[in-house]
C-alpha cells in the first residue's frame, strides 16, 4: 500500500525517508502500471529524479508541507521544460520557461512533479482519452476513469501517486474521483487565485486524493491557504439530501441513489440533522451552463489552437460555442446564485449523487463524433455544474459499491462560499465512520 501523502511528507521531514527513493519508487510503479492505467501522458522520470535531489537538500526541508510526495500535474498548466498539450495535437508545443502558479506552489511546498497526466481534448469531456492512449479506471477497466481530470485520478487510484492535481469546470474533479473511489474537491471561486479564469470564471483547480487528510493538504498548497490542510470536526450541521436529478428529472440508477441514503445514515449518526429538499435549480440555469461549456473552449481554441488540426468532435464542439458566445450573461448567474443562497439559509449543507449515471466504457471517444460524446457526458454531469456556476464549494467523497460492478458509489457534498473546512470535516466523519479502499 503506497503511503498518503501526509505520511511521505511527515517522514520527508524527520529525516526517515529519502526524497529521491520516495520518487524513485513512484516512477518504479508507473513504469509497471500505467501501460494499463493510461494515467499519464508525460512521465517526467529524470526530471523528476533531479527535482527530489534538490528537495532533499533544501535548507527548509523540516517545513516543507509536501515535502518530497510525488505529485502528478495535469495536462494543462505551465510546467518548466514542458508544454501544456490540452490532449490536443493543434495546440503550440514549445516548453515552458518558467512555472505557472500551480506548479510554482507545488515546488514551493517540496512536491516533486513526475508527471503530466492526461485529459481530452481542451478539457471538453468526463472520459479522458487522446491519440496516445485512454485513462482507464483501475477498478474496472473496461470503465473509463473520468474526466477531463481522468488521467489525475487514475494515477491516484491505481496508487502511482498518492495525490494529483485537477481542475473542474463542470465536474472535471468530482467526476474522476467518483468514478475511481477518490476524494475531490472543487473548491469555490476565488480560493486558488490565479492570472485568468477559465471557461467564464466556472473553472478552478483542486484536488484528488485517496484520503481527506491527503485532499486537504493538497488544497491547502494549490489555494496557498495553510489553515485547509487542518480537517475540523464539524458539530451539528443542518444537511440537506436529494436524488432529484436537476431539471431533467431523468431517473437515477438505483446504486447512485443508495449512496445518499447510506451517507445521509452515517451522517446522521454522527449528530447531523437530515432533510429531503432540492434547490430550484431552473431551466435558465441549465441553458447557461451550457452556454458557457460551449463559449469556454471556443473562446479558447480561438486564441491558442490550430482549428483545422483540433478533433472533429472538437470542430463541431467550437463552432456551437462561436453561436452561443451571445447568450453567456452575468443574469441567469446572478439568479442561480441568489435561489441557492436562499436555500442555504434553511440547510447548512446539501447531499447528492455525484454522478447521475454509470460511468462511461473507456474506448477511444475522440475518435467518435460529437453528439456521441455530448450525451454521456451531459447525463453523467448533471449534478455537478450548477455548483461551478454558482461558484459554491462542492466534494465528492466514496461511501458504497456498486452490486455488481468493481465500482465505487460516490456522494457529493455542497457548501456555501467558505464552506471548504466544513466539507472536509464532513467528509472525514464519513471515512472514519465508513473506510474505503485507497487504491487498487
Amino acid at each position: 500500500m503506497v503511503q498518503t501523502a501526509v505520511e511521505i511528507a511527515r517522514a520527508v521531514r524527520a529525516g526517515e525517508l529519502d526524497p529521491v527513493q520516495v520518487t524513485r519508487e513512484a516512477l518504479a510503479r508507473i513504469a509497471a502500471a500505467d501501460g494499463v492505467v493510461g494515467a499519464f501522458r508525460r512521465v517526467r522520470a529524470t526530471e523528476a529524479l533531479a527535482e527530489a535531489a534538490e528537495v532533499a537538500a533544501r535548507p527548509d526541508l523540516r517545513d516543507l508541507p509536501l515535502a518530497g510526495v510525488p505529485v502528478a500535474v495535469k495536462d494543462v498548466t505551465e510546467v518548466t521544460g514542458e508544454y501544456a498539450g490540452w490532449g490536443s495535437v493543434a495546440g503550440p508545443q514549445t516548453p515552458f520557461s518558467s512555472d505557472g502558479v500551480i506548479a510554482a506552489r507545488l515546488r514551493a511546498a517540496g512536491a516533486v512533479i513526475v508527471g503530466l497526466t492526461r485529459v481530452p481534448e481542451l478539457c471538453l469531456y468526463p472520459m479522458s482519452d487522446d491519440p496516445t492512449g485512454v485513462s482507464r479506471n483501475p477498478w474496472e477497466p473496461a470503465y473509463t476513469a473520468g474526466g477531463s481530470s481522468g488521467g489525475s485520478a487514475a494515477a491516484v487510484a491505481a496508487g502511482l501517486v498518492p495525490i494529483a492535481h485537477g481542475t473542474d469546470g463542470l465536474g472535471s474533479v468530482r467526476l474522476p474521483a467518483a468514478m475511481c473511489g477518490l476524494v475531490g474537491l472543487k473548491p469555490g471561486r476565488g480560493v486558488v487565485q490565479e492570472p485568468t479564469e477559465g471557461w467564464y470564471g466556472m473553472s478552478t483547480h483542486g484536488p484528488l486524493a485517496t484520503t481527506t487528510a491527503d485532499a486537504a493538504l493538497l488544497m491547502s498548497v494549490l489555494g496557498e491557504r495553510p489553515a485547509l490542510a487542518e480537517v475540523p470536526v464539524p458539530g451539528p450541521q443542518r444537511i440537506a439530501f436529494s436524488t432529484q436529478v436537476p431539471v431533467t428529472r431523468a431517473p437515477l440508477p438505483r446504486p447512485l441513489g443508495q449512496a445518499v441514503t447510506q451517507a445521509s445514515t452515517l451522517l446522521a449518526g454522527c449528530g447531523h440533522s437530515l432533510t429531503e429538499a432540492t434547490p430550484t435549480y431552473g431551466f435558465d440555469t441549465m441553458l447557461a451552463l451550457v452556454a458557457r461549456w460551449f463559449a469556454g473552449p471556443a473562446a479558447q481554441a480561438d486564441a491558442e489552437f490550430t482549428f483545422r488540426h483540433l478533433q472533429p468532435r472538437t470542430r463541431t464542439h467550437v463552432r456551437l460555442g462561436h453561436l452561443t458566445r451571445a447568450f453567456v450573461r452575468d443574469r441567469a448567474r446572478t439568479t442561480w446564485i441568489s435561489r441557492a443562497e436562499e436555500f442555504f439559509t434553511s440547510h447548512d449543507v446539501l447531499i447528492t449523487p455525484t454522478l447521475a449515471t454509470l460511468p462511461p466504457k473507456a474506448q477511444r471517444w475522440h475518435r467518435r463524433s460529437w453528439l456521441a460524446n455530448a450525451l454521456p457526458a451531459v447525463r453523467v454531469a448533471d449534478f455537478t455544474g450548477f455548483w461551478n456556476l454558482a461558484g459554491f464549494p462542492a466534494l465528492s467523497v466514496p461511501v458504497g459499491h456498486h452490486p455488481t460492478l468493481d465500482l465505487t458509489t460516490s456522494v457529493q457534498l455542497v457548501a456555501p462560499p467558505g464552506g471548504e473546512p466544513l466539507l472536509l470535516g464532513l467528509a472525514a466523519q464519513l471515512e472514519a465512520a465508513n473506510p474505503w479502499p485507497r487504491s487498487r
